[in-house]
């Protein structure tokens, strides 16, 4: 399994592989706010684990393993979001509380927030009396 950090690096190439069809270390580096040398050696490091395949000079893909584990964490990730939105937490703290907790959390505790959010969503009026009763507390 891949370290937290090593999902940060997975989970970013996996976005920018998606939206733009590649991705770059200074892409990477920027999005991630470290260094690109930082970008080159977590390359290096999952090339050794086999999430990417990385050329020198070339550059990097995602293997098949690193495809399935960067899309499970944008799962994760987004699920963590829309967790956060139904409980009511604001807009402006959504994104930094996902970052803060996403590696702290079993998968098993993912599934079962995911169906908490599958069971809200399932009926909007779930949402609305869980308003309530914050509202009356």
């Amino acid at each position: 399994m891949p370290t937290p950090s090593m999902e940060d690096y997975i989970e970013q190439i996996y976005i920018l592989m998606e939206s733009k069809g590649y991705a770059r270390v200074s892409d990477i580096a920027e999005q991630l706010m470290v260094h690109p040398s930082s970008v080159t050696k977590m390359i290096q490091k999952l090339d050794k684990d086999e999430y990417v395949n990385y050329e020198k000079y070339r550059g990097f893909i995602l293997t098949s393993k690193g495809k399935k584990i960067g899309e499970r964490l944008v799962f994760r990730h987004e699920l963590l979001e829309q967790f956060l939105t139904i409980i009511g937490v604001d807009n402006d703290k959504i994104y930094d509380d996902v970052e803060g907790i996403e590696h702290h959390l079993s998968w098993n505790s993912i599934d079962r927030i995911g169906g908490l959010v599958s069971y809200f969503n399932a009926d909007k009026t779930r949402i609305e009396d869980l308003r309530k009763m914050d509202n009356e507390n």
